[in-house]
């Protein structure tokens, strides 16, 4: 399943502001960075639906799969939208999350079949701070 547009987070301002300002938390086989929205970087008609309603803001997630992980991008899609919906599931409730933007970043290592890689994204999620 993959996510609804409104928790997806998308455009290259965003990415740089995730690289360059975010709270960076690393696991074995990923890594996690969490920064506070600028609804001003997203693309105009996601800022438009944002800055409508504040109490609408949601948690916006990105996931980062290189190529180095596994060479075919079936791979790589398939653990992206794996962790996507883990993200969905886990954070999509949660209101005082509204303006965090999250960028969850596998690292090359992250495609041993014995790699519990959900665990390791629950456990990086509660060490950020963003699960009880």
């Amino acid at each position: 399943m993959v996510l609804p547009a409104p928790m997806r987070l998308r455009g290259h301002r965003c990415f740089d502001r995730l690289h360059r300002h975010g709270r960076r938390h690393h696991g074995a086989c990923m890594t996690l960075r969490v920064v506070e929205s600028r609804p001003g970087l997203l693309a105009p008609s996601l800022r438009s639906a944002e800055a409508r309603s504040p109490d609408t803001r949601r948690c916006r997630c990105a996931v980062v799969i290189s190529g180095k992980v596994h060479k075919r991008s079936v791979v790589r899609n398939r653990l992206r939208r794996s962790l996507h919906d883990h993200l969905r599931r886990r954070l999509e409730g949660n209101r005082s999350l509204a303006g965090q933007w999250i960028l969850l970043s596998l690292k090359p290592s992250a495609i041993a079949p014995e790699t519990p890689l959900l665990e390791e994204c629950d456990r990086l999620l509660k060490h950020a701070g963003l699960l009880p």
